[in-house]
């Protein structure tokens, strides 16, 4: 991601269902981040049983740290879930032309991520009735938290 013409780093953690448990922007993409961020993570999301990543080498190097070695997984296809968890944020990030501040930027992952997690009802595993009742279920909640 691109704030002020500089470059940041997006790091999220994605659940085995797509939804979005951490999101977290960083200007650098080396062991000392990834560690602070798996750290980070694992206190609020406990320790996982596996760890899917892309073939970055600061998280290997980081994984070694904490001892998680062992759990990690990188594949040409294993990742896919965490990178289609960034399309729906990408489209936004297009509409909104940019970010001018890093901390703007965190806000909105966060919220962002919160609204999706709300709305994200998982449409392939209902069907069409139980998906529409659980549409308007959300729908309704969040018409009630945004009056309150």
């Amino acid at each position: 991601m691109k704030i002020n013409g500089k470059t940041h780093y997006l790091w999220r953690v994605v659940d085995d269902e797509g939804e979005v448990l951490e999101s977290y922007v960083t200007k650098r993409r080396d062991r000392r981040v990834a560690l602070k961020f798996l750290r980070k993570s694992m206190k609020r999301c406990g320790p996982p049983n596996i760890i899917v990543t892309d073939k970055l080498r600061s998280y290997g190097a980081a994984m070694k740290v904490i001892g998680n070695a062992k759990r990690q997984h990188t594949g040409r296809w294993l990742n896919n879930r965490a990178e289609n968890s960034h399309l729906p944020f990408r489209r936004r990030e297009r509409a909104m032309l940019r970010f001018r501040q890093m901390q703007s930027l965190q806000k909105f992952v966060t919220v962002h991520a919160s609204i999706q997690n709300h709305f994200n009802q998982q449409r392939h595993l209902y069907s069409r009735n139980n998906f529409k009742t659980n549409r308007t279920t959300a729908l309704a909640e969040w018409r009630g938290l945004c009056a309150a």
